[in-house]
């Protein structure tokens, strides 16, 4: 079976995400893919007109070479037309641009649960049925749901942690996976949801008691919390994998100075460094690790990282993405970015 993917604003790193996750095909486990669609072996027309009696709501998006703004609607208005003509009717979901964003595509019920409301994809000769959309509804709620927040320590993404999780790889059912920057427990919540053991730890006792809070907020109940430096402190369970938000530095709203971005390098690098060196001691070979890091925007557009990889693979860490090229998550003019890097230790 043949699968496309619709990939998110950085598709390089949603590329890794379905390597590293064997290609799930559950999109509810995926934070960086948009649709899941599987490729028609019969023409489009001949697939509308098997589905089952009742109304049909029908949307195309156009990734073709050519695709104009107005192709996609002008294929599903020609499908309408013909399946009209044969007694069904049809309710075409229009398009302003050659492919329906994820929003329209969720509210129009074009995830592939209902057999009668269909999005096919067209990449020049080939046609796709859409089976699985983002519910990016169910993310912000997951967000903004959270009762105890703290914007400043940052606000790490749903999606951003499924993604983080995912990039450790195939993991087994109730996996038991280490967040030890847990903050408010976004990774805990997300590895929760994706049925692994969440195991939280952080200096700050507030930042423990805020994921307590937040996890209890959901009813989870498959986790373990506890007040830890991570450069020193002793986990008490088996870890199976970590995924995890490192220290970012200070919030910062403008580009920092030279000078102000060496301290802050120093800072960020010194605590993931010790981080890394105190997990190696307590972790069996092969077990994946994956970190974001900081990076900080510079006046040219480009992001400075931490040049601390050397460093890493001295302490017995095998590097995945040793030239994380592509591997910035971030928005357009953010000025921390978080920088992926995956390891395994050795």
């Amino acid at each position: 079976m043949k699968y496309l993917a619709v990939l998110g604003r950085q598709p390089e790193i949603s590329i890794l995400e379905l390597e590293m996750s064997d290609f799930c095909t559950d999109i509810n486990r995926l934070g960086g893919t948009q649709k899941l669609a599987v490729k028609l072996e019969e023409k489009p027309l001949d697939f509308l007109r098997k589905l089952p009696e009742g109304k049909i709501t029908l949307g195309i998006s156009d990734y073709s070479e050519k695709a104009s703004k107005k192709s996609a609607t002008i294929e599903a208005l020609k499908l309408k037309k013909i399946l009209v003509r044969h007694g069904r009717s049809v309710r075409v979901v229009e398009n302003k641009d050659a492919v329906l964003s994820t929003a329209t595509s969720l509210h129009n019920g074009l995830s592939g649960k209902n057999e009668r409301k269909v999005e096919l994809i067209k990449v020049d000769d080939d046609w796709y049925k859409v089976i699985g959309v983002q519910d990016i509804d169910a993310y912000a709620k997951r967000d903004q749901a959270r009762p105890a927040r703290d914007a400043k320590v940052g606000m790490l993404p749903p999606k951003l942690a499924q993604i983080l999780i995912n990039l450790c790889g195939p993991l087994e059912p109730g996996a038991t996976i280490l967040d030890p920057f847990c903050g408010t427990g976004v990774v805990l919540q997300e590895a929760f949801l994706m049925g692994y053991r969440a195991y939280g730890t952080d200096i700050n006792e507030r930042m423990v008691e805020y994921s307590e809070k937040n996890l209890k907020h959901f009813n989870f109940d498959n986790y373990k919390l506890e007040i830890g430096d991570a450069t020193s402190h002793k986990w008490s369970e088996k870890i199976d994998a970590v995924a995890c938000e490192g220290y970012l530095g200070r919030p910062m709203s403008n580009i920092p100075p030279e000078i102000k971005l060496k301290t802050e390098k120093q800072e960020c690098g010194s605590i993931i460094l010790g981080f890394l060196h105190n997990l190696g001691a307590q972790i069996k070979p092969e077990t994946p690790v994956v970190v974001a890091a900081p990076a900080w925007l510079r006046e040219d557009g480009s992001y400075s990282r931490l040049e601390i990889l050397d460093e890493i693979a001295a302490m017995g860490y095998n590097i995945h993405n040793k030239t994380r090229e592509g591997l910035l998550y971030h928005r357009e003019g953010q000025i921390v970015a978080r920088d992926i890097i995956i390891l395994r230790k050795n």
